[in-house]
């Protein structure tokens, strides 16, 4: 639960920190468009490099990062090994020979048995999965010449590993740029900033307020549920519960029991937040004023013209190749 950083904003005083949060939102856009349209690895590293140079000006802590990346690092992995699997282009840079029999299995058996009792020792349980995965992987390539079923090959080529590179950095770069907008943004700021974006749609009669205070919301309960229901399991764990063991049975019934108190909750702080709400006279639909107007200023403008060079430097380098 910990590993969560959607919606968590980082105080600070960076540049990023002062951007106008219109041009935050429109520029996070403008980049998971720039993700998308990049034309090869070396454009993709390249974007890579830049980000991680804007980040680490922002002085924000790299350790949320890398914990936003955290919950998907299996699915990053098995994206990256399908690829390398089922993509035979360019030229074939190695060969793999497995072999399959009776003590393979056993072994295999053997430290899928070790997983299942000792991860949840482990702190690092998806680096442990994938570790586990690999020395699957490698006994296979040990020939035991008895009680053997049987042998095949895996040919890895250029392109799959290119391939396979290539999506798992646009994974991870589109995890870290939405994440900079949240760390950066208080959720109030994002209501104002979607609701000034999405100020034209009034004219058609779309409720452009109660959307983006329904989103900003959104982001700000994420985090608020999450550390609610680590704490459930802390205190559950506390009277004897264990979440990572026991039949099937009694995960189900261990789940309600997380489960229930967690809608109690989500509705008890959702009925306290509406209270909140009306007892400051907030009106659903009604024109609402702010404290602070949003007002671009020169820093605003500079990033508007570093993104636009840099999404013309990528169009430019589609039509180019």
């Amino acid at each position: 639960m910990n590993s969560v950083t959607i919606g968590q904003y980082i105080p600070g005083s960076s540049w990023l920190h002062k951007l106008d949060p219109r041009i935050k939102i429109l520029l996070t856009i403008l980049w998971i468009i720039l993700i998308f349209i990049v034309p090869n690895i070396y454009a993709m590293l390249g974007l890579l490099g830049l980000y991680l140079v804007l980040f680490f000006t922002t002085r924000l802590p790299f350790i949320k990062i890398v914990k936003g990346i955290k919950p998907i690092l299996f699915l990053l992995t098995f994206t990256f090994i399908l690829q390398i699997i089922y993509t035979k282009s360019g030229s074939l840079l190695y060969t793999f020979n497995f072999h399959f029999g009776l003590y393979h299995l056993l072994i295999i058996l053997a430290l899928v048995g070790i997983y299942i009792f000792t991860n949840k020792y482990i702190p690092f349980k998806y680096l442990y999965l994938i570790l586990i995965f690999i020395a699957c992987f490698a006994i296979q390539l040990i020939d035991f010449h008895q009680f053997m079923w049987g042998n095949y090959k895996l040919d890895v080529f250029e392109g799959g590993l290119i391939q396979g590179s290539f999506i798992f950095l646009r994974i991870v770069l589109m995890v870290g740029i939405t994440s900079l907008l949240t760390f950066s943004t208080m959720s109030i700021d994002i209501n104002n900033g979607l609701q000034s974006i999405l100020s034209p749609l009034a004219l058609i009669k779309i409720p452009v307020g109660t959307f983006a205070m329904m989103f900003s919301l959104t982001l700000r309960f994420i985090p608020l549920l999450f550390d609610e229901t680590n704490k459930i399991m802390k205190a559950q764990a506390s009277r004897g519960v264990d979440f990572n063991e026991g039949s099937l049975k009694e995960k189900i019934t261990q789940i309600i029991s997380l489960l229930i108190p967690m809608f109690v909750i989500s509705f008890n702080k959702a009925d306290d937040l509406a209270n909140a709400m009306e007892t400051r006279g907030y009106i659903v639909g009604a024109k609402r004023s702010r404290y602070d107007e949003l007002k671009l200023k020169t820093r605003d403008y500079i990033a508007i013209g570093f993104s636009a060079l840099l999404f013309a430097g990528v169009i430019l380098l589609n039509v180019l190749l």
